[in-house]
């Protein structure tokens, strides 16, 4: 089950900024082990090509280039050399996304604007691009990586992160009935509190570089009783990308340990 043999998966963020596994070097290492030809991009290349060394050992494919998501010139190149390289997009991942810390009145609005570029447009752009082709094959599909922070206040004042979350999980809902009658799948799937690279620097941000408290913190946060990991997301990524998924569309998969259904 759960095969991707012949399909091409275009990866944002497909890198891992430490050392560890990411949610974009996860994803791009589990499609690529069922079969997935990768095509990854990252604004960080070094970091990319780790992810490609991992998948040709494994003896898969993949080729990776550095690029900026937030740029439509950089989307349109990134799009191009996939279709050159390759002929088709069968899969895109938007995986790339920044929690940054602030309210209305600290945040600044360069910052805001930031925040919604990265955690919002990116998508908008990635799809702007990818979904003629995808409806030109006649069959595709979209997984975004959103966050239960567009789903409810998880305990740290990021503001527009949470507001582009909510949002990239609207544009996805509304593209994917607009695109339902076309052969084209949109879904998303949040994570909730995940232990990856990325919490070193959240503790940076959130805890004044308390990294172990914050560590336990999160696990804490957590019904299940510890946070997850990037695999967790990796596997419902590869669910919603895989042919078995065929009839679910315009939806989320909340990937976090009960941590949204609880009251505390």
């Amino acid at each position: 089950m759960f095969r991707l043999d012949g399909k091409i998966a275009l990866v944002t963020g497909c890198g891992t900024h430490g050392e560890g596994w990411g949610n974009g070097k996860a994803i791009s290492v589990l499609l690529a082990r069922q079969g997935a030809t990768i095509f990854g991009c990252d604004l960080n290349l070094e970091a990319a090509q780790v992810t490609q060394k991992i998948i040709e050992q494994e003896g898969g494919v993949a080729q990776v280039m550095a690029a900026n998501v937030t740029d439509s010139a950089d989307v349109k190149k990134l799009v191009d050399a996939c279709m050159a390289k390759f002929g088709r997009i069968d899969i895109l991942i938007n995986n790339v996304g920044r929690s940054e810390p602030g309210d209305p009145v600290t945040m600044s609005e360069e910052t805001w604007d930031e925040q919604m570029d990265v955690n919002v447009k990116s998508a908008f752009l990635t799809c702007k691009h990818v979904l003629p082709i995808m409806e030109a094959q006649g069959a595709g599909a979209v997984v975004s990586i959103s966050s239960v922070a567009g789903l409810r206040y998880v305990g740290k004042p990021q503001i527009a992160y949470a507001a582009g979350k909510a949002a990239l999980m609207q544009l996805t809902k509304t593209t994917a009935v607009i695109y339902a009658s076309r052969g084209v799948r949109l879904n998303c799937v949040s994570p909730g509190l995940v232990f990856t690279p990325l919490v070193k620097r959240l503790a940076d941000k959130y805890a004044n570089g308390d990294f172990d408290g914050f560590v336990a913190t999160r696990h804490n946060q957590v019904p299940a009783g510890h946070m997850g990991d990037a695999w967790d997301v990796a596997h419902s990524v590869l669910f919603l990308a895989a042919d078995e998924s065929r009839y679910i569309t315009g939806q989320n998969i909340v990937v976090d340990g009960g941590l949204i259904s609880a009251t505390r």
